[in-house]
């Protein structure tokens, strides 16, 4: 059985400095798309529905506040996503970046944990960013952040960036062709933003519906950052936290190999 060497965390940062050397002239073109989607969302689901919905059923003033920490989560998802996918398997097949990495003493997995951490960290960029707006419109006089418990939602983005970056770089290492990509986002990604409780409860499907959500990533990202945003902190936001972990930590185990036979095949 094949067993991975330790990670070489000089190798993997050195991946992760030239990712971030290249941002950092790309950035302004790069940061729009990940970015704005969700505040787009927040401004034309969040006001814009909300509004319509106090004029025609009565209901409270509190959409905003319902959907924003989902919105949160789905920021870093998408952060994270796209990095460990499409521009993993660019850098892999049609950069041939990592064909020049190995001639160093860089092994895949240290290039595999460096494309994570910068995931990780493009997760944490759109994620952050967004997190100052809800901190301003909380500070205008929408109940988003209502606990102190939100002081810890970069922590949660991390393990959110973490988790989808792991997922992403399993998908790109059972890919040939770039045009597979539209299954994932499509098919995987898309069903998971619209049925993971950002925009409704996902106990309307009745129990089924909140089952099956439950054996879902972005639901429990969801419910982690909802948690933390405006609380009650319970056992169901332990648990949300303990799955991601534990998800991550089962990935973490496969990921590695998957990417080696990838590579070597």
């Amino acid at each position: 059985m094949y067993l991975p060497p330790t990670v070489d965390l000089s190798m993997a940062t050195a991946v992760w400095m030239r990712n971030l050397a290249v941002y950092a002239h790309t950035w302004r073109m790069n940061i729009l798309p990940n970015f704005f989607e969700p505040v787009l969302y927040l401004v034309g689901m969040g006001v814009g529905l909300g509004a319509y919905l106090r004029a025609g059923m009565g209901a409270s003033n509190d959409y905003v506040a319902f959907i924003a920490p989902g919105l949160l989560a789905a920021s870093a998802m998408n952060g994270s996503s796209f990095e460990a996918s499409y521009n993993m398997f660019v850098k892999m097949n049609f950069a041939k970046l990592y064909d020049a990495f190995l001639t160093t003493p860089a092994e895949i997995e240290d290039i595999g944990f460096g494309e994570l951490m910068w995931a990780v960290t493009r997760s944490m960029i759109y994620g952050f960013a967004f997190l100052v707006i809800l901190v301003a419109m909380t500070a205008v006089g929408f109940p988003i952040l209502t606990t102190p418990w939100a002081v810890a939602l970069p922590l949660a983005l991390v393990v959110i960036g973490t988790l989808f970056g792991l997922m992403g770089q399993l998908f790109t290492a059972h890919i040939t062709i770039i045009d597979l990509y539209s299954y994932y986002f499509t098919l995987f990604l898309t069903p998971l933003f619209l049925f993971s409780g950002i925009f409704f409860p996902v106990d309307r499907f009745g129990a089924w519906g909140e089952q099956v959500a439950w054996c879902t990533p972005l639901y429990h990202a969801v419910r982690l950052c909802r948690g933390l945003s405006q609380g009650p902190i319970d056992a169901s936001i332990a648990t949300s936290a303990l799955w991601m972990l534990v998800a991550c930590a089962i990935l973490m185990w496969v990921v590695p190999r998957q990417l080696r036979r990838r590579f070597w095949r």
